[in-house]
């Protein structure tokens, strides 16, 4: 089955005073990297979402993010009358300062004693005790995986229709290239034996064995046999690749270079309009379903 590393899932909820919104989201990469961006003190919920998701994924860049918004006086604003002591005894001495110097400052407002650093905080009370709310985001967050996972799956087998009919299209291609390459033959036997009457017209003094092999290498730069096989070869193992259990996507994008190569050579020795024909219309087929691969796990 084919998963692709491409999907998104969110959710949002509320807990009490609590409320929440979390997004997960899958690019692809060559290998698995995990990204959680968490809330301070949820080290227990971490550890448990980094297995999840590391059991349901083998392979591309996966971010999680979630963010907590509190409700309760827990949260509510105070100031710290420590340090409005502190800041007014300050501002006092400045202006003091100011007027021995014969130097005249303005009032400052209050909104300016609000400002200063640490006259206003955020009441903390005591230590929140996070157990109930990990629980629940757990069980949610699961939720958004299961969806995030279903969409990989969805993907995935979006991705499988096109790989398939892409790889059919190879094949057609293939077995067109095979019959073109038999109906050249005449071609290049004639191009062959015209080579080789320049070459003995040219020559008065010539090793019979070296022409032989002289020729036999032409004849072997000329035949795309092998090309042709090995064509058909890698539809096969790319079917059982798309058809196979598990992660795929390395092995499919290895046989894409593969498909590549052949369809590079076959152009290389085409030595016919139609047989180059062809073999650019495999070359971009085999590049339209590498872009395809990029995206499988």
């Amino acid at each position: 089955m084919i998963n692709s590393m491409t999907a998104f899932a969110s959710q949002q909820g509320t807990d009490g005073a609590v409320s929440w919104s979390a997004e997960v989201r899958g690019v692809n990469a060559r290998g698995f990297d995990l990204r959680l961006r968490l809330p301070e003190g949820f080290a227990a919920l971490e550890t448990t979402l980094r297995k999840d998701i590391a059991a349901r994924v083998a392979r591309g860049n996966v971010t999680l993010n979630l963010r907590l918004t509190r409700e309760d006086d827990a949260n509510a604003l105070q100031v710290d009358a420590a340090q409005l002591d502190r800041v007014l005894a300050a501002l006092d001495q400045v202006q003091e300062r100011a007027f021995d110097m014969g130097v005249t400052l303005g009032q400052p407002t209050a909104a300016d004693v609000l400002a200063q650093r640490g006259v206003v905080t955020q009441a903390r009370g005591e230590e929140t005790d996070n157990t109930a709310l990990i629980a629940v985001l757990s069980e949610n967050l699961t939720r958004m995986l299961d969806d995030f996972t279903a969409m990989r799956a969805a993907e995935g087998a979006a991705l499988k229709g096109i790989i398939i009919a892409q790889l059919d299209q190879i094949a057609d291609l293939t077995e067109a290239a095979a019959k073109a390459a038999q109906d050249r033959r005449p071609e290049v036997q004639k191009n062959l034996t015209a080579a080789l009457k320049r070459v003995m017209l040219d020559a008065d003094d010539i090793d019979d064995a070296r022409v032989a092999q002289e020729l036999a290498l032409l004849a072997v730069k000329a035949d795309v046999t092998e090309e042709i096989d090995r064509l058909r070869s890698h539809v096969a193992a790319a079917r059982d690749l798309v058809g196979a259990k598990g992660p795929s996507g390395r092995k499919l994008d290895f046989l894409a270079q593969e498909f590549n190569r052949e369809a590079n050579t076959l152009c290389s020795k085409a030595q016919s309009s139609a047989l180059t024909a062809i073999g650019l219309d495999l070359k971009a087929v085999i590049d339209q379903m590498r872009e395809q691969i990029q995206n499988v796990e």
